[in-house]
Formats: C-alpha cells, sequence, structure tokens
C-alpha cells in the first residue's frame, strides 16, 4: 500500500562535489517497503499531507526493510537536485511517498542472477544485496561500473556483500572503472554468463537502453532482462 510519510534528514554524506546521500527516519509510522522500490521526495515545505500531491522526483532507496530509516543518493541532475542540494540540511522535514515498483517481484531465475549497474544505479541493487532475502540466490553474478575508483562510494555496503554467504555461495563481483578499463563490457558478461538465467540493469537510461537491444540481438528474450528504468 502506497502510503505518505513525513520524515526527517538524519544525516547528509557528500562524498563528491555532485554526489548526496540522505538518511531518513520516519516521524509517523514505520516505513514498509520491498528491496528494489522506490519512493517519490517532495521538497514543498509548505505541503501538509492533505489535498494534492506537490511536485516530486523518484529516487530508489538503497538501505533494506529491515533498518528503521531510508537511504537514498542522488546525483545532480537539473534544477529539482540542484535544489535539493542547496537547501536540505540536517533536521530538515520532507514528505516521502512509497513503495513503487516491483524490480525484484517479478518472476525471475535466482540462481547464476546476473546483476549490470552503472553508478548510482547500484542503489536499488545495494537494497536486495544487504537483505536477508538476497540468501535466495545461488552465485549471484555483479556487474558494478564506476567513473572512477573515487566515484565507487558504497565500499562498506558491497564489503558486507561479498561477506554476506557462506564460501560455497559467495556471490561474485567485477568492477568496471571507466578512467582505467573503459565502460562496462555487455558483450564480456554475456559470454562469460549462462545464457538461462535473469539479467537485471540498472544505471542511465541510454545504457539500460543499449544493453537490453544488445542482449535481444543476442538471443536472450525479453521475460529475462529485467530493468529499473522508471525514469
Amino acid at each position: 500500500m502506497i502510503k505518505k510519510y513525513r520524515s526527517r534528514i538524519i544525516s547528509i554524506n557528500n562524498p563528491l562535489e555532485d554526489i548526496f546521500t540522505l538518511e531518513f527516519e520516519s516521524l509517523s509510522s514505520p516505513f514498509k517497503y520491498h528491496p528494489g522500490q522506490f519512493l517519490h521526495f517532495a521538497l514543498d515545505s509548505a505541503y501538509d499531507g492533505s489535498g494534492q500531491w506537490p511536485e516530486s522526483r523518484c529516487f530508489s532507496m538503497q538501505s533494506n526493510p529491515s533498518e528503521s530509516t531510508i537511504k537514498m543518493t542522488y546525483s545532480l541532475k537539473g534544477s529539482f537536485t540542484k535544489l535539493m542540494a542547496q537547501t536540505l540540511a540536517v533536521g530538515s522535514e520532507v514528505w516521502l511517498k512509497l513503495p513503487y515498483g516491483d524490480l525484484f517481484s517479478q518472476s525471475h531465475i535466482k540462481e547464476n542472477t546476473v546483476f549490470i549497474a552503472g553508478g548510482t544505479g547500484i542503489t536499488p541493487f545495494l537494497s536486495l544485496f544487504t537483505d536477508l532475502s538476497f540468501a535466495e540466490y545461488k552465485k549471484a553474478r555483479i556487474y558494478l561500473g564506476f567513473r572512477s575508483r573515487t566515484y565507487n562510494i558504497y565500499k562498506n555496503e558491497l564489503a558486507r556483500v561479498a561477506n554476506y554467504h557462506y564460501s560455497d555461495n559467495s556471490p561474485y563481483i567485477s568492477y568496471y572503472y571507466q578512467d582505467e578499463n573503459g565502460a562496462i563490457d555487455i558483450a564480456h558478461i554475456l559470454n562469460e554468463n549462462n545464457r538461462n538465467v535473469s539479467f537485471f540493469i540498472s544505471g542511465p537510461p541510454v545504457m539500460i537502453k543499449k544493453f537490453r537491444i544488445f542482449l535481444t540481438e543476442n538471443g536472450i528474450s525479453n521475460d529475462q532482462i529485467k530493468t529499473d528504468d522508471w525514469e
């Protein structure tokens, strides 16, 4: 059930000039959502929770449902996110509406599953990777692309992922740093994986479109490809 939550920002992390991570606590009932879902974030301080929902933007939740707070990471793209960076502070009260999306509730194969993420596109995956339900995935294959090592700001969460399972079921994680070894190589990924698996893709819309086209042209059915492309 989609619900509005009056929330307070309890931390802001700005590790890079154009990247911000916000953490929210609910001022009413506990947040309820599933891994891979997203929220609508409203910046209008005059909104009182009733009437027409104000202007908002969608953001993936990178925390998992067992956590009492919600984290989301955004990059500066357009006037809305620039206004967020300029006006939000620890203690700011905002409105969140959630949950939306069915990324991981769709029917899919949970053995040798391939996850591909570019940049902040990793965030919906983190909500699954750090959740207890990730134990259902057998020998997952994870491919992550960043502009540089500096932009890989998710080391703590990824360390949890690497140590999440018993050694015989540890997920495989591969990194692409664009300034060192180029962008994510979808052809290489396809060649080193079983073709009868599910592929999850999250990242810039151009990347998602390009990878989907490549996979379908190389025999992967649309039913096998799941994308986080609500933008």
